[in-house]
Parts: C-alpha cells; sequence; structure tokens
C-alpha cells in the first residue's frame, strides 16, 4: 500500500491553450457524452479525492472546458504512457467519471487540480470535433447497499477491514487516524475502491480492479493483493526489528566498552589500547574476508582483549590480526585489458622481442577473454640484461596491475614461500602473502626472479615443492600459508618466472610454467637499444638532464656506441653496455660539474683516456692462422659464446691426451673425432700422440656439439693446413661421419656475429631453427649445412691436396 494519493498527467508539455481561446465557440457537447482526459500513471477510483496535474494542450483544454461548464471529466488510464498524442486505440475503455472541485492554473503551463472520483463508466463511442478527447459512455451503477449485508459480502468486509488496519499498522509513516477512518467504514465498495486506491500495485492490476464491477469478485480481488503486500510489509517490518535489536546490542556493547575503559583508565593502563583493539576490529569487520577467516579472526580478537597486554602471546596474537587486516581478501573490479596499449607499453620499454611480445600479447588476449581461466604460467628464459624483469613490468603496465618482485635466489627454506609457523616470536608469512601484502590487491603482478637458482632442499623443507602449489592454478586458489592457518585465494594474481637456465628447474616445477625463450640482442639491437633507452637513463642517473641542459648536448654518436659494443663488452644483453656508458658520462659529468664545458661530445679517440685499452679484439684470424686450430660455438647460461679447440700433435705411438676441464661428454666426442680422422688418415696417427686442448682451463666445459669442431682441428693438424679464419662451426659427429643436430641454434649464431665470424657450419637437421635467427644475423652470415664430416672439411679447409688424398 501507499499512503499518498497522487496522480500525474504529464510535466507540462506545452501551454493550455485551447480551441475556444483560439477563436469559435465550441460546439455543445451530447447530454450522453462525457469529457475525458487521458492519464499516464494514475487509476482514479471511485469515491477517492485525488489532486492532478495536467500539461498537455489536449488534457489542459478539456480540464478547462469542464471546470467552465461545471460537467464531470472521465478519466482513462493509457495503455501507453510514454505516448503524449494519444488515440481512442491508446487507452483502456473503462475508468471513472469525478467531478473538479478546484481548478488551479499554474506556472510554465503546468495547470493543477482536485477531483473527487464519482462513479465507474464504460466508453461506447468516441465523437470528433473538441479541441480535446469526448466520448459516449455508459455509467456502471452499483447496486445499492442494504443495511443488512449479505453473509459472504460481510464476511469479505470484515476481512479486508482487518488486513488493512494491519497493514497501515505495518507502514513505518502512516497517519493514525487512517486506521479509525477505515474502522468506521460501512460500504464494502467504497472500502474495496479506497485499498485500491492506496495499493502499491502495477497500474494494469490497478486498472483490472477497476474493471470488476462484481462486488464480490472486486473483494476477492482487493484480498488477494492486499495479502500479498501485507506479506511484504511484515518481512520488512521483521527486516527492520532485527536491525534495530541489533543497533541496541551494540549501543549496549558500546557502553559496556566505554565503562571497561573507564576501569583501565583508572588502574593506569594504556589508555589507547581499546582505541587500537577498536580500530583493529573495525579493518577486520570492513577487510572483504571470506565468512570461516572471519569467523576466525574475530575468535582470536576476543582471545586477545582478554589477555593483558604485556604478554608475548598477546604481541604475537595482535601482529597476526594485524597480517590478516591488511592483506587485500576482497575481490577488486579489474580493468580491462586494452590489447593496443599494451602493445603500445610493450614497444615502448623493449625495442626488438617481436616474438617474445606477441607471445605475451597473446597471453593479454586470451585473459581478457576469459578473466577467471586458468591460463598458464609464463617464464622468461635468457642471458643477464636481456630485459626479462623489465618485462613483468610492462605487463603490469599494459595491466594497469601493480608489480611485486620476489628474489628467489638462495632461498633454500621452504617457510620462505608457504611462511612460519606461529609457535615462536618473529614468525612470519611467506614472501607470496609479504608481497600481496604490499601490493594491496590480489590483482598483481608477481615476479619470481632467478627461479633457476633455488637452495636444495634439505632439513629446513624444498622451497621447489612449496612453489608447485603456488604455480598451479588448479590449486592456488586455496593457498595456506602457514603463519595465517587460513586459505587464501592466489588464481587473481598474474604470476611470472625468470631464469638464466632451465637444467636447474626440477621437472615439475618446470611442466607448470610455459617457456619463452630471450637468447639475447645483436649489435644493431644493441645500438637502437642504448640510444632508445640506455643513454638517457644514464644522463639523468648522471645529473646531466635539467632545465637548461638537454639530451643533445652530451649525445653518443653511434661511431662511439659501435666501439663500446664491440671493443668493451661482448655479452648476450646490455647490462654491461649501460654500466660502460654510464662510465663514458660520468667523465662528462666532472667536466661539466668543474665548469670545464657546458656541451660535451665524446669522440672514439676519448674512449681509449676515459675506459683504456679494448677489452676485446677480434682474434679469431690470429689464432686460426696455424694447423689444428678451430672455432667451435658453445652455449652457455648468459648467451652464446666461441670456442677454440686446439690440436698438436708429438712423437709418440697414437695416444691422445685432453686438457682444458673437458666433461665427460666431451672427452667422448673427442675419442669419437680422432676414430672418425683415422679413417680418413690411416696410417698418419700411428707414430705421433695427439694433444688437444680447450683454452680457458680454469672454466669447466661439457656438451656433445663440439664434435665437428674437434673433428676439423685434428685433420687440419695432420694435413698441415689451416682452417679458414671466418669459419665457425657445431655439431655431434657419428663414428659413420654424419653430422648430427644440436640445440641453442640462435645464442650460437649471435656469438659468431658478434665474434666477427663470416661463415656458421650447422648441422642440416638444424635448418629449420633458422626460423629464430634475428634477420640482422641471417643477412650477414653464410650458413653451411652439413650432413656429412666431407661436408665440413670442404668448406673448412678446402679440397684436400693430391699428395694427402693418396697417403690417405
Amino acid at each position: 500500500m501507499n499512503p499518498r494519493v497522487l496522480a500525474q498527467d504529464n510535466p507540462p508539455a506545452a501551454t493550455g491553450t485551447t480551441e475556444r481561446a483560439r477563436g469559435g465557440a465550441l460546439k455543445p457537447l451530447p447530454e450522453d457524452a462525457l469529457i475525458l482526459i487521458p492519464m499516464r500513471n494514475n487509476v482514479l477510483f471511485p469515491g477517492v479525492i485525488s489532486p492532478i496535474t495536467v500539461g498537455r494542450p489536449m488534457s489542459v483544454a478539456a480540464a478547462q472546458e469542464a471546470a467552465r461548464t461545471e460537467r464531470k471529466v472521465g478519466f482513462l488510464l493509457q495503455k501507453d504512457g510514454q505516448k503524449n498524442q494519444v488515440k481512442p486505440e491508446d487507452l483502456y475503455w473503462v475508468g471513472t467519471a469525478g467531478q473538479v472541485v478546484r481548478y488551479i492554473t499554474g506556472g510554465e503551463g503546468a495547470h493543477h487540480m482536485v477531483v473527487q472520483g464519482q462513479s465507474r463508466f464504460r466508453a461506447l463511442e468516441f465523437l470528433e470535433g473538441w479541441p480535446f478527447l469526448v466520448a459516449r459512455v455508459q455509467y456502471i451503477e452499483q447496486p445499492e447497499e442494504k443495511e443488512a449485508l449479505p453473509r459472504d459480502i460481510e464476511a469479505r468486509f470484515l476481512q479486508l477491514k482487518a488486513q488493512s488496519v494491519e497493514a497501515i499498522e505495518l507502514l513505518p509513516n502512516a497517519p493514525e487516524e487512517l486506521a479509525v477512518v477505515v474502522q468506521g467504514m460501512t460500504s464494502p465498495a467504497l472500502l474495496a475502491d479506497m485499498v485500491g486506491n492506496l495499493l502499491d500495485v502495477k497500474l494494469e492490476e490497478k486498472q483490472a480492479l477497476l474493471e470488476t464491477f462484481d462486488l464480490r469478485a472486486r473483494l476477492d480481488k482487493v484480498l488477494q493483493l492486499l495479502g500479498e503486500r501485507v506479506g511484504v510489509l511484515r518481512i520488512s517490518k521483521e527486516i527492520g526489528d532485527k536491525t534495530k535489536k541489533e543497533f541496541d546490542s551494540r549501543q549496549r556493547e558500546h557502553v559496556l566498552r566505554e565503562q571497561l575503559r573507564q576501569i583501565q583508565k583508572e588502574l593506569g593502563e594504556d589508555e589507547d589500547t581499546g582505541a587500537e583493539l577498536e580500530e583493529l576490529k573495525k579493518q577486520l569487520e570492513e577487510g572483504g574476508m571470506p565468512e570461516d577467516v572471519h569467523k576466525h579472526a574475530m575468535k582470536e580478537l576476543k582471545r586477545l582483549q582478554r589477555m593483558g597486554e604485556g604478554s608475548a602471546e598477546g604481541s604475537m596474537l595482535r601482529t597476526y590480526l594485524e597480517w590478516l587486516a591488511e592483506l587485500p581478501w576482497k575481490d577488486e573490479a579489474q580493468k580491462p585489458i586494452d590489447i593496443a596499449q599494451a602493445r603500445k607499453v610493450l614497444d615502448e620499454d623493449h625495442y626488438g622481442l617481436e616474438k617474445i611480445k606477441r607471445r605475451i600479447l597473446e597471453h593479454l588476449a586470451v585473459r581478457k577473454l576469459n578473466p577467471t581461466g586458468k591460463s598458464p604460467i609464463l617464464c622468461f628464459v635468457g642471458p643477464p640484461g636481456v630485459g626479462k624483469t623489465s618485462l613483468g613490468q610492462s605487463i603490469a603496465r599494459a595491466t594497469a596491475r601493480k608489480f611485486q618482485r620476489i628474489a628467489l635466489g638462495g632461498v633454500h627454506d621452504e617457510a620462505e614461500i608457504r611462511g612460519h609457523r606461529r609457535t615462536y616470536i618473529g614468525s612470519l608469512p611467506g614472501n607470496v602473502i609479504q608481497a600481496l601484502r604490499r601490493a594491496e590487491s590480489k590483482n598483481a603482478v608477481v615476479m619470481f626472479d632467478e627461479i633457476d637458482k633455488l637452495g636444495q632442499g634439505g632439513f629446513h623443507g624444498d622451497p621447489a615443492s612449496a612453489l608447485l602449489e603456488v604455480l598451479d592454478p588448479e590449486q592456488n586458489s586455496r593457498f595456506r600459508d602457514n603463519y595465517l592457518g587460513v586459505d587464501f585465494d592466489l588464481s587473481k594474481v598474474m604470476f611470472i618466472t625468470t631464469a638464466n637456465m632451465l637444467d636447474t628447474i626440477p621437472g615439475p616445477l618446470r611442466d607448470r610454467m610455459e617457456i619463452i625463450q630471450l637468447p639475447g640482442y645483436t649489435e644493431e639491437e644493441k645500438l637502437e637499444i642504448a640510444k632508445r633507452y640506455l643513454v638517457k637513463r644514464q644522463l639523468e642517473a648522471n645529473g646531466l638532464l635539467s632545465a637548461d641542459r638537454a639530451v643533445e648536448d652530451f649525445a653518443l654518436s653511434d661511431d662511439v656506441l659501435r666501439a663500446l659494443i664491440r671493443d668493451y663488452t661482448r655479452e648476450a644483453g646490455v647490462r654491461n653496455l649501460e654500466r660502460e656508458i654510464g662510465a663514458v658520462l660520468r667523465h662528462v659529468a666532472m667536466q661539466v660539474a668543474e665548469g670545464r664545458a657546458e656541451k660535451v661530445k665524446v669522440t672514439l679517440e676519448d674512449l681509449h683516456t676515459i675506459l683504456g685499452a679494448r677489452r676485446f679484439e677480434n682474434e679469431v684470424a690470429e689464432r686460426t692462422s696455424v694447423p689444428g686450430v678451430a672455432t667451435g660455438l658453445a652455449w652457455t647460461p648468459v648467451g652464446g659464446d666461441i670456442l677454440f679447440i686446439e690440436a698438436s700433435k708429438v712423437p709418440g705411438n697414437g695416444k691422445l691426451i685432453l686438457t682444458g676441464q673437458l666433461g665427460e661428454v666431451m672427452k667422448e666426442s673427442a675419442q669419437a673425432a680422432l676414430t672418425l680422422a683415422r679413417t680418413f688418415l690411416g696410417e698418419a696417427f700411428d707414430k705421433v700422440d695427439i694433444h688437444v686442448h680447450v683454452p680457458a682451463g680454469a672454466t669447466p666445459k661439457d656438451g656433445p656439439s663440439a664434435g665437428v669442431a674437434m673433428f676439423l682441428a685434428l685433420v687440419s693438424l695432420l694435413l698441415d693446413a689451416p682452417i679458414r679464419h671466418d669459419v665457425a662451426m657445431t655439431g655431434e659427429i657419428s663414428l659413420r661421419g654424419l653430422v648430427l643436430p644440436i640445440g641453442g641454434v640462435k645464442e650460437k649464431t649471435l656469438a659468431a656475429l658478434r665474434a666477427g665470424i663470416k661463415t656458421v657450419m650447422l648441422p642440416k637437421r638444424n635448418e629449420k631453427d633458422l626460423e629464430d635467427v634475428p634477420a640482422e644475423a641471417k643477412a650477414k652470415l653464410e650458413f653451411v649445412f652439413l650432413e656429412r664430416v666431407e661436408d665440413a672439411i670442404r668448406t673448412a679447409i678446402g679440397e684436400l691436396p693430391k699428395r694427402e688424398k693418396t697417403a690417405a
């Protein structure tokens, strides 16, 4: 029920100018005709007095004519309340005729009137010729009510009275006099119409009630609608009573706590303790914890309130509750991923790496289309300084998430991941929970850095095994930290890992991650990275950028940067390059600080003064100018590198001597190379001992890919024919002379390019791996693909002299 009785035809849409006002008198209405006003949002019932506002010209004209002639007005409900221009077919044809009791002309074209409904009518025929709606109507006369009502009518009447009084009592703001008026009513029809007018139901239901002419059926309908509303009001009252009771209970608790605080104050205890605990309770209440976690936190808080503040356990418990209160339990509204913006961010932050960027964008696209899906954990693998960590930061920036880095190098305690148990003072959650507390969000990007350098498990537990739960999308929605002792949902966190090499990552842990290789940069890529990022970053770090100093005042030329790349750094990444650029700019900063120069241009000649002699030279030509030396290609955790294989002979009886800290696999490759070389050169090996040495003896070396280089070094030695200085090779050999495939083609190719090699010999079955090699490397290098070792001899040494062929 709605105690307000108000009808609105519409906010005024036009002025109330009538046809008569524009000129010419209206023709008289037939006796059985009725002026009609369409209603948008109310149904008028007989016996009800209601204020009505009209604004449409047609309705204003009808109201003015009715007030002038003191005729009755009929009110019909529109089928569509949004229509301004209505026709007979847009109206219900049963309405209420009423008398205009009062008419007021308002401002801005609005006209107000007070109308008393008198009787129902049915429209029979709509007439034309008036500036408002007119229709011939048939009045629906209500049977005269006798003093003694029929029993079934009286029973319904009494039930309607009782329900009406109950509804009035349940309404919070209903006037008390209304119940008295209802109790004093003697007409069932009038009570049914009054209740029907007050009911808060749909207009269609009110219209159906108006069209119910039979009193018995009308009372039944009103009782049904009123019963439904009374049921809703009862529930609302119960909710309100519970809320009030809870409020009263909290008010009582507040008074008792205030008394307790006063007692504590008299006892000399800390005055701030109660306020701090109240603040802690408020944080726990508003933290958005799951129900079981909240219940557990409240239980622990009550324990804390009963403890003395000076106890050690109380201090530990308080720290624990503060951790619970400050963790991001709530599910935040995640900002939609913008793929175009993500691509822009990656291009701004990183030069090159097109394949890696494409895979990252694919990962983000899947996250965007299926935010609740279980996407794989990305693992960036590559040498130091290639941008693994900065890629994670770029992903966080592209997805508008906070970034947290967890360093795993040397971590050997499971508690670093899963947390310490709360059994001693100083216990803390694991690094995962700590990172989320710092991020203040469950939708963060968390990077596990150097996952390949995790310590081995011991009596402290295995951290790699603890990471299995964290990085498994099927399990991490209920991650349990030992310190918290409750489940925490990690499924919204975007985990990324980095590593230098895969060999030391345990198999089950590696199985949970998708590996993305970042092998290293070419010289041209390093040049662009230096020009776009490194120089500017070092200018800022050394204080050379200010309001009166620009980048152009201290720009390093391309020749200087190339010299730094070639002669002072030889690495897969750009970390050392940035370090050398910083050293150059520090020298510039000293000149500026001393006032010796405002603008400084560094030349190639200045590099020797600033950095000293060149650290790397192209020694390939010098070292391979003698027979018995071959240039091999090797893979290392910090990128590819070149490897010199040196062979020498001394008088003897065919022994093989190996030095240079070679591993078992490499020793076997040397033995296989010697056996294969004997099949080509036969008796040449019988009276000599062969010594094979791989320089940099302090560095352990192993792997099968040096077979081709060892074979060519032996052949070159025995034939006394040097190997071409611009050729490098890699590949495993078999005793039948086949060249077998190897790994790390991209890293080895880039190492050859850095060392000034012109021709690279690869196994034929590795030809498909050139897809991963940068276009610059493929353009500058010539590739020779080997099926048998004879192809290697032909490329590196040339056709064998006739003398050697005959001897062979």
